[in-house]
């Protein structure tokens, strides 16, 4: 599966806002995000998805799949927040408190935690908003354009330098591994489990020794045309405001940061 994330960064409905704009209005929900409860948080992952999906006319199939991979982290992780174990001299303190059901393997008791699901679900909802907002970022603003506004404001030239490139070759790597995989597809390499493993390995040699290949060709290739201190990238300065996208912004981020005052002051009542 290949999702051209430059394309639809150059081609999204809000490629003429400007970058500034965006990145601001991002960041500030994601800082949102960091602090709120559970039902703020699931309601900014809600409100960026229809930027993303509606505003920016991404679609929805890619953007179900970016969503996918940052739940699969997820879901690898759950199991270890909701499954505890203790001694079995303790079970009647979990029994009480904690568990909601449970096993016992010799001086152990397993068991599924209340407080761990808890845990989960909240680790889910916040990790769904902040990558939401990640998402709104890298799907509406060119990287170019992300280097620019991080020059602008102080961030050092090799800093920015070393982030074009490590940019560039996460593609490169994306593009070498999915060759080579195909490659030993056709050639019956992931038929059996042993043959599969082998298959991974020399997939993952190959691909270390071609992007050492790759680095070496992009700096000899700069070195040729006489690269000396920084890479300069053109920026169009073609951007409209649009009074009605501020105005949404700064309403819903008001609206989400009086939810949120609203709950801890909820909270202290109740204290």
């Amino acid at each position: 599966m290949k999702i051209h994330i430059d394309t639809l960064a150059y081609t999204n409905r809000l490629r003429w806002l400007p970058p500034e704009q965006k990145l601001l209005f991002a960041t500030a929900l994601l800082l949102i995000s960091t602090v709120a409860h559970p039902l703020v948080q699931v309601l900014i992952a809600v409100w960026i998805s229809i930027w993303i999906v509606l505003y920016a006319g991404i679609p929805i199939k890619t953007y179900l799949n970016l969503v996918y991979f940052a739940a699969l982290f997820w879901l690898t992780s759950f199991p270890a927040l909701a499954i505890n174990g203790v001694d079995i001299a303790h079970i009647h303190i979990v029994q009480q408190s904690d568990s909601i059901f449970g096993v016992t393997f010799g001086s152990y008791y397993l068991y599924i935690s209340h407080r761990g699901i808890e845990q989960g679900l909240t680790i889910l909802s916040r990790s769904l908003a902040s990558g939401s907002c990640l998402y709104f970022i890298i799907l509406t603003i060119p990287f170019t354009e992300l280097l620019h506004i991080f020059r602008r404001m102080g961030v050092p030239v090799l800093v920015t330098e070393l982030l074009l490139l490590m940019y560039r070759f996460i593609f490169v790597l994306l593009n070498t591994a999915t060759e080579l995989w195909i490659a030993q597809q056709a050639r019956g390499g992931y038929r059996t489990f042993s043959v599969g493993m082998k298959s991974l390995a020399l997939l993952i040699g190959q691909l270390l020794n071609r992007t050492i290949k790759n680095y070496r060709q992009v700096s000899l290739s700069l070195a040729a045309r006489g690269f000396s201190e920084e890479l300069r990238v053109w920026h169009p300065h073609r951007y409209h405001q649009s009074k009605r996208f501020i105005m949404e912004a700064i309403f819903g981020c008001a609206l989400l940061i009086g939810l949120e005052w609203g709950y801890y002051a909820g909270m202290v009542t109740r204290i």
